[in-house]
């Protein structure tokens, strides 16, 4: 048996019987689980219920041929994720390209050689392994991600606490990344360009949602991981690492946001000279100069990023 396979399901798709007897002698020798299906139909059917870990997949059926499944099986949340690896004659360019298009991951040309199959189903199950267990860590942790496709702007995975937070912040349709989380991701890019941190993605209320983007096993894709803050807790947080007062604490949160001393005090309902004294309090117990140096201590103690 081989070392790559762990009882990992393949389905192969297609209609040739010859075909469909070489690969999966091929693969059950080689310690794979294999299902079977003759055409488009059918192969839908069995990667909705057996949610296999690699379709192999004929280009030309009769009927719903391979580029036409693998763009249903791609339009499909539960099967999106299968890596696709085409089986062709064709080898023009044009079809390549639309292999890779509909969906594919990979492709391999006719006649087919078992041992080139093994390798490349291989190479896909070790990617799909490590994502998995990724994402089984983030859901035992009770981590909020997601998984963009950022070309497609489309959420491709997500943990139930992603899921709940965007909900709460979002209107989510068919599973479309709302477009000020597409926004924010290239103010992340440009904010990384200059050395700075990633900018809110959105403020509600007293509450803020913040995220990290962190680059996939795919080119295409991105890994956000979500947290929400309340802006009571982060003035309570501030207030209790450097001995402040709440309003103290208060005025150091709108200036580690960047507000000045005048809209600091039309947001809390003070004068401007009340501010200028509260934040001479909080300079004496911080034991800083100005301001810069005050948002950058405070930021440092409590990881407050600052408003984008």
């Amino acid at each position: 048996m081989s070392d790559s396979a762990g009882g990992e399901i393949v389905l192969i798709v297609d209609d040739v019987p010859e075909n469909l007897a070489l690969l999966h002698d091929a693969l059950d020798e080689a310690g794979y689980t294999v299902l079977v299906a003759t055409n488009g139909e059918s192969a839908l059917q069995s990667a909705h219920r057996n949610r296999p870990d690699v379709i192999l997949l004929d280009a030309l059926m009769p009927g719903m041929d391979g580029f036409q499944l693998a763009q249903a099986l791609k339009a499909d949340f539960s099967t999106q994720n299968i890596p696709i690896i085409f089986m062709t004659g064709l080898t023009e360019t044009e079809s390549v390209v639309a292999a890779f298009a509909s969906g594919g991951s990979d492709y391999v040309t006719k006649p087919i050689r078992p041992q080139e199959v093994l390798a490349r189903i291989s190479a896909h199950m070790q990617n799909a392994r490590h994502i998995k267990q990724a994402r089984t860590a983030l859901d035992r942790l009770d981590q909020a991600a997601i998984t963009v496709h950022e070309a497609e702007g489309r959420i491709v995975w997500k943990t139930p606490q992603a899921w709940a937070l965007l909900n709460d912040y979002f209107e989510i349709v068919d599973e479309q990344a709302p477009l000020l989380l597409l926004e924010w991701i290239a103010k992340v890019r440009e904010a990384a360009s200059r050395g700075q941190d990633a900018p809110i993605i959105m403020e509600r209320s007293t509450k803020r949602l913040l995220g990290n983007v962190h680059r996939g096993d795919s080119s295409q894709e991105l890994i956000i991981t979500l947290r929400e803050e309340n802006r009571g807790d982060l003035i309570q947080a501030l207030s209790g690492a450097f001995g402040l007062t709440l309003r103290e604490a208060e005025v150091l949160f709108w200036v580690v946001n960047g507000k000045t001393n005048r809209e600091i005090g039309m947001i809390l309902g003070s004068s401007r000279r009340t501010v200028d004294k509260h934040l001479e309090h909080v300079f004496e117990k911080l034991g800083v100069e100005t301001r810069t140096s005050a948002a950058g201590l405070a930021m440092k103690r409590v990881k407050m990023p600052a408003l984008s």
